[in-house]
């Protein structure tokens, strides 16, 4: 859909990067030098505990839950009469609102007792008592009730909280996140993403250093229509909570977005590091993810590799279980998987990528990545049988994840299932079929969208279909599909190569060059000599 662009938040995020320097160094009561921004959430807690408390929404607008939840047990230990110290603890117990997939019941039962306790303290305000029903009806009957009741539930609840208190900034903030953390990935009007978006430019007017509101302006313009929009928030995010890993992390979803290689690659090496140094691993493992992802669209292989190899270091420090920063243990685990598939497919070695062997854990569409790593990489070598067998396990994981009613992760496997059982097909010499199948693989891609925890697919299902066309001698309807890749996924290596070669052979030398031109420019930091493609763009034919 076409949206028109609002300047507000640009006009207002410019000036805010005009703030002193002083300004932006509000410390709460935390480490000397820390800086996680201003945020002030006004309780009827103690005057020992407020300080914490306030360190501790901060942290939590930066998904920062471990330490968040230390901090709020702080408040709850100067104030055993705190009661919104508990509400702080269960909304952290939630984690990350923009991970798919279901909470474990461990987690749930953490969040609800930590709702009783925030009852059993006494809330002495109607309206610190209407926090904490809204945070319940994240939990409350989770047994019996769908997640997805239950997110639609909390949403509600703080529409009607922030309507009651209008004067209440977080109110609004929180309402803001629960708008976009409940969107659905089938809803292309993006209606609750744009309604988060209003209400946070609004807001960041009147409080240009708060974290959760660049912050969540990312996240809700975090898809490829609105992404333009989030830029400036993403270039000032970190300058606001630099000492969360998170907040130097979170500006590279708007980077990828927008095909910013360089700016992700920087603030994810800062990120990791930061995460390192605060030992929140899963964070590191997701930001090294992303920052593999940016060195591959930019063909700098040395430096993705040198990622790669470090692997096995980074895991070794690796607790899935932690609780730290936004990134749970799952999402560690998917980087885990993702980073080796990504960095056979990108460079296409085909061989490498199938002899990816998958890692068994709790989340199984970690596996199915290795799995169509594996399938892409054996159909192009012609070892059809490890092609066929992972095609299996692809089918199967599929039915496991519907069985346990993770419907997103279901369909992100069955993309790629259909993705890996097309260019088999290809393989085995039944093209018509090899295109159809490839086909609807595209469609069902295109109705939905990433998950937060990815950069992006492994493979878009688009630009699989466009070198499919290319191989069945198609160049002008594969040019088409690498153009319609790349208004979702700008700049991608693989897409703007696509797209130039593409033209070149359906003989439209205009086009080429314009692509050619822009690979040359997307990897003006790669490797030399390089891959050969981009010795072929180097050396285009003149006219092109």
């Amino acid at each position: 859909m076409a949206v028109r662009r609002l300047g507000i938040v640009s006009m207002a995020l410019a000036l805010a990067a005009a703030v002193p320097a002083a300004a932006q160094e509000h410390e709460h009561a935390g480490m000397a030098g820390e800086k996680l921004g201003t945020v002030h959430f006004a309780t009827s807690c103690s005057a020992a505990a407020q300080p914490q408390f306030d360190r501790a929404v901060a942290l939590m607008h930066s998904f920062e839950f471990g330490p968040a939840i230390e901090a709020y047990s702080a408040a709850a230990t100067a104030d055993s009469g705190c009661a919104m110290a508990h509400w702080g603890i269960a909304i952290s117990r939630w984690g990350n609102p923009f991970v798919a997939g279901q909470r474990p019941a461990p987690q749930l039962q953490q969040g609800l007792e930590a709702i009783g306790r925030a009852k059993q303290a006494g809330a002495k305000t109607e309206r610190e008592r209407d926090y904490i029903a809204a945070a319940e009806r994240l939990y409350a009957d989770y047994d019996k009730t769908s997640q997805r009741d239950r997110v639609v539930a909390y949403e509600h609840a703080m529409a009607d909280l922030s309507s009651k208190y209008p004067e209440d900034r977080e109110a609004s903030i929180f309402y803001a996140l629960s708008l976009a953390a409940s969107a659905l990935p089938s809803d292309k009007t993006y209606a609750n993403q744009l309604k988060a978006g209003a209400i946070l430019e609004k807001i960041f007017i009147e409080e240009p250093d708060h974290p959760g509101i660049t912050h969540y302006i990312i996240h809700s313009y975090d898809v490829p229509p609105l992404a333009p929009r989030a830029v400036t928030a993403a270039r000032r995010y970190a300058t606001i909570a630099p000492s969360a890993p998170h907040a130097l992390h979170m500006p590279s979803h708007t980077f990828t977005r927008v095909g910013s290689w360089q700016e992700s690659i920087d603030t994810n090496i800062a990120s990791a590091a930061a995460a390192r140094r605060d030992h929140s691993i899963a964070e590191e493992l997701h930001a090294t993810d992303y920052q593999m992802y940016a060195y591959l669209q930019t063909a700098q292989d040395t430096a993705a590799r040198k990622i790669l190899d470090s692997l096995p270091e980074i895991s070794s420090h690796f607790d899935p279980n932690a609780v730290g920063s936004a990134a749970p243990g799952s999402a560690g685990i998917f980087a885990l998987a993702a980073i080796p598939a990504r960095y056979a497919l990108e460079r296409q070695a085909w061989a490498e990528a199938a002899k990816l062997q998958p890692t068994a854990s709790a989340f199984p569409y970690t596996e199915a990545m290795t799995y169509f790593a594996r399938a892409l990489g054996a159909s192009h070598v012609k070892d059809l049988e490890t092609a066929r067998s992972a095609i299996a396990a692809l089918q199967q994981i599929r039915d496991r994840l519907t069985q346990s009613n993770e419907a997103y992760w279901a369909e992100q496997v069955e993309i790629e299932r259909r993705g890996a059982a097309a260019w088999t097909a290809l393989a085995e010499g039944r093209n018509t079929e090899a295109l159809a199948i490839m086909r609807s693989a595209a469609e069902l891609e295109d109705g939905t969208e990433k998950n937060a925890v990815t950069p992006g697919p492994i493979a878009p299902a688009r630009e699989l279909l466009g070198e499919m066309l290319l191989q069945m001698h198609e160049p002008a309807l594969a040019l088409k599909e690498f153009q319609a890749t790349l208004t979702k996924e700008p700049n991608r290596f693989r897409a703007v190569y696509g797209a130039a070669h593409a033209a070149a052979l359906a003989g439209d030398r205009a086009t080429a060059a314009t692509y050619y031109d822009q690979l040359v420019k997307i990897c003006a930091r790669a490797d030399q000599p390089g891959r050969p493609e981009l010795a072929e763009a180097r050396n285009k034919p003149s006219g092109q």
